[in-house]
């Protein structure tokens, strides 16, 4: 990460005062440290791309994730998303699966997802780095501050949104969410571990019904 920090300037606007606290220049070095030493995900101009697919007068719906995938060539900067040249992970292939039964139609299954975030779906990892192989190796050096502080902005300034918060850390991340201005959807998480919980929520259909119902284009699952 270099000076200034490069990010979309809608997000920029929002979140300049987080740029200027301690914790974040700790922060930066941190992770600048990290790239040096070795492999870590995702590449370096990828570290914010949830927020330049998705600015922040555009977003429909919130969809959070905890890490970045920690495999080589997967995390792309975009929660759940892996590149269009590798299987999707299996949390991936149950979201599928479930947009399909909700649906009652096909999707598609390019893994990228850049398509939801073009259509205002931010994709936003609490941590939005990880080392190699190290699965959550940079949590609790300030990106989860850094996050929740772009999740209270939605919150806070915009209305009619829809939070997607699957699993006990999604809900837990959104827990601030205004309910009175925003629908906030929850389940259990994807993961095979728990899909059994996560299968039947019908967030896809109950999420554009929303939009749909405040004269909004849903989003193409």
């Amino acid at each position: 990460m270099n000076k200034p920090v490069q990010i979309d300037e809608s997000w920029k606007l929002r979140l300049s005062a987080e740029f200027e606290q301690p914790y974040f220049d700790a922060l930066r070095q941190f992770v600048r440290g990290e790239y040096a030493r070795g492999a870590v995900y995702p590449p370096a101009k990828q570290i914010f791309r949830a927020f330049d697919e998705c600015p922040f007068d555009a977003v429909e719906v919130v969809i959070l994730g905890q890490d970045p995938y920690h495999g080589r060539g997967q995390a792309n900067g975009l929660c759940f998303a892996v590149g269009r040249d590798i299987p999707p992970p299996p949390s991936l292939q149950n979201i599928f699966k479930e947009i399909e039964s909700d649906l009652g139609r096909p999707a598609s299954r390019d893994p990228d997802l850049s398509r939801w975030a073009r259509q205002g779906v931010l994709l936003l990892n609490a941590t939005l780095t990880v080392r190699d192989s190290a699965a959550g190796s940079h949590q609790g050096k300030g990106w989860e501050r850094f996050t929740d502080a772009a999740v209270q902005a939605l919150s806070r300034e915009r209305e009619g949104i829809v939070f997607l918060l699957w699993g006990n850390y999604a809900r837990q991340k959104g827990a601030g969410v205004d309910r009175s201005r925003h629908l906030v959807l929850e389940s259990a998480h994807p993961s095979p571990l728990s899909a059994r919980g996560f299968f039947g929520c019908r967030h896809f259909s109950k999420a554009n019904g929303y939009l749909v119902a405040q004269g909004r284009t849903p989003i193409d699952w």
